[in-house]
């Protein structure tokens, strides 16, 4: 006999409300809900692993990512979820290799190539964008915050960036995340400025720390994904033979 549970048990059990549960449902992310006579929704383990798996998945990956795999899954295309998680994955090995790089960057004082791509005193916005692995709307606001300045290209008026501002980027782009207040990564700023490392040592010490939960959390998250996949494999297969 298959068990089942009402939104009010899960919503326990997973400490979140059952208002949260729904939006899950209606956002498509789970199995197709049966209901009774009365027409209230009966969970069965099938939905709380999705359930789970959707809540510890949320704590490492992004939200769109989440919906998307979640979706996919549903509709039967497995591999295809879990292609679109593990890029995610990647994108995560390529921020720890970025923040080692760049932790080993300001303390060099031979800034002229970052990643095999030569630096000029003169960068334009885009550039340094593209190397610092940010948008150029994000270069602009830490400029309006005092953190960056930039010249201008006396021919067309275009911003350009200096190696000292640019090292001041790639320390932002790296611990943007993990430094919450504009007026830290300003003193930061300054002992970059100094050469005074000790600070921004720790700083991106810590960063990679939390890398390193961020990336335990992930796999958390990727665990149930597979417990919930597999428990939808024999969750369906039933069905099906009930249809042939």
């Amino acid at each position: 006999m298959t068990n089942v549970f009402t939104p009010a048990q899960i919503a326990s059990e997973l400490n979140v409300s059952t208002t949260t549960l729904r939006r899950y449902e209606e956002q498509g992310l789970i199995p197709d809900v049966p209901r009774t006579t009365g027409n209230h929704r009966t969970y069965t383990s099938v939905h709380v692993q999705a359930f789970t798996a959707i809540r510890l998945l949320l704590m490492g990956f992004e939200i769109p990512v989440v919906y998307d795999a979640m979706r996919k899954i549903k509709h039967g295309d497995i591999m295809d979820a879990i292609w679109l998680v593990n890029n995610q994955l990647h994108d995560m090995q390529f921020e720890k290799q970025r923040v080692e790089d760049v932790l080993a960057i300001i303390k060099n004082t031979d800034f002229s190539q970052y990643r095999k791509a030569k630096l000029t005193d003169s960068m334009t916005i885009g550039k340094v964008a593209e190397l610092a692995g940010v948008n150029t709307s994000a270069i602009r606001h830490w400029e309006k915050e005092g953190l960056v300045t930039s010249k201008r290209d006396p021919e067309n008026g275009y911003r350009m960036f200096t190696e000292s501002e640019m090292r001041k980027i790639f320390v932002i782009s790296s611990l943007r995340k993990t430094i919450y207040y504009i007026e830290n990564l300003k003193d930061l700023l300054k002992d970059l400025e100094i050469h005074n490392f000790s600070k921004l040592d720790r700083s991106f010490r810590l960063a990679l720390q939390r890398l390193d939960h961020k990336l335990l959390v992930q796999f958390q998250g990727v665990s149930e994904l597979m417990k919930y996949i597999a428990l939808l494999d024999s969750f369906i297969r039933p069905q099906a033979g009930q249809r042939d």
